[in-house]
């Protein structure tokens, strides 16, 4: 199994996108759209307190009547967040994604963030293993 590590370093894009708590929810929404992802991490001192996604924003706020320019991140982002270390797999992703019904994990290293993993990358992971697993597979099968 490949390592959180490992799929952080294969990432295109691992930047860090993090607003603090004090954001208004439409800035969280600009970004996402302007990075082409589902949820941004909420970060104060340097410190992963929250992860704000589309379904926050579907679930906290729009169907709670709130308005995106008004309100902050604080008040309608996850500050529950489950989150993954390097030394982890990407079995113990999936397990966590299939448990708590979340699409996005934090990776944290003694308390300092690295980036993020979304259940997207997962899939993107697995299908390259198994890309390689059968060509391996073809090569020895010919030879």
């Amino acid at each position: 199994m490949i390592s959180v590590k490992k799929l952080l370093e294969g990432k295109q894009n691992n930047r860090i996108l993090a607003l603090a708590p004090d954001a208004m929810v439409i800035d969280a929404l600009e970004l996402m759209t302007k990075e082409n992802v589902g949820a941004v991490m909420v970060v104060e001192n340097e410190k992963l307190v929250g992860i704000f996604s589309e379904r926050d924003y579907a679930r906290k706020g729009i169907i709670m009547g709130r308005k995106a320019k008004s309100t902050p991140l604080t008040e309608v982002m996850t500050s529950n967040v489950f989150t993954v270390t390097p030394d982890m797999n990407m079995e113990d992703c999936m397990q966590l994604f299939s448990d708590k019904r979340i699409r996005h994990l934090p990776v944290v290293h003694d308390s300092d963030l690295l980036g993020m993993l979304s259940i997207g990358d997962i899939v993107t992971a697995i299908i390259v293993e198994q890309k390689e697993h059968i060509q391996f597979l073809e090569k020895y099968i010919s030879s």
